[in-house]
């Protein structure tokens, strides 16, 4: 993916650091909420960047690396509690806020992955709709914020191993449901969602 006519305009209005923003974990049942923003610096090109989502997991660790070496890197993090408190997006506004605000530098212009700004930003920003898919800033956040989570869901395995938070990285999958049944939630399981409820109800 290369940089897309939304980065280039901008940076023709003289926004010389953008921030991509992105999250992970919305839909699991367990978990934190991570976000990322990231600032490449000028003419900089990484072959393979795409929407998380598309890529494997060795090309995602990769790509990571890469990222982590040649971009500005703020990492934001809202955990279960606060997703039980504030409800998941506020929460994931909570941590794309916070992201922004790990940045080394400050950002003249930020783009959100989706279509709700950051509250209290106080940063221009706009929304992109599927950004993932379209902006190589946006794209790189999401590929920091997935992997970042993934890690973070295997250390939860190692503690809370019966319900295959390695594979299934707090998903809702078969697996999972059945482990929530047997076992009951764990401490990093979100209370107020429907799936965890349900699982423990039967």
């Amino acid at each position: 993916m290369k940089i897309n006519e939304i980065e280039l305009e901008l940076k023709a209005k003289g926004y010389r650091y953008l921030a991509g923003i992105d999250e992970a974990g919305r839909g699991p049942l367990a978990g934190p909420v991570v976000a990322a923003a990231v600032v490449f610096p000028e003419d900089v090109a990484i072959d393979k960047i795409n929407d998380s989502k598309k890529l494997s997991p060795r090309i995602r660790e990769e790509l990571y690396e890469q990222i982590l070496k040649y971009a500005h890197v703020g990492i934001g993090i809202a955990s279960v509690s606060e997703i039980d408190q504030y409800n998941i997006l506020k929460a994931t506004l909570l941590a794309m806020k916070r992201s922004v605000d790990d940045l080394p530098l400050r950002p003249d212009f930020c783009l959100i992955d989706g279509n709700q700004g950051i509250p209290d930003l106080f940063i221009p920003q706009n929304t992109v709709v599927q950004g993932d898919r379209t902006c190589f800033c946006i794209a790189a956040a999401s590929i920091v914020a997935k992997v970042t989570r993934d890690r973070l869901m295997l250390e939860y395995d190692a503690e809370f191993s019966q319900y295959g938070f390695a594979k299934n990285k707090g998903y809702p999958t078969k697996e999972h449901k059945i482990a929530l049944q047997e076992h009951g939630p764990s401490p990093i399981h979100r209370m107020t969602f429907a799936g965890v409820k349900r699982g423990i109800s039967k």
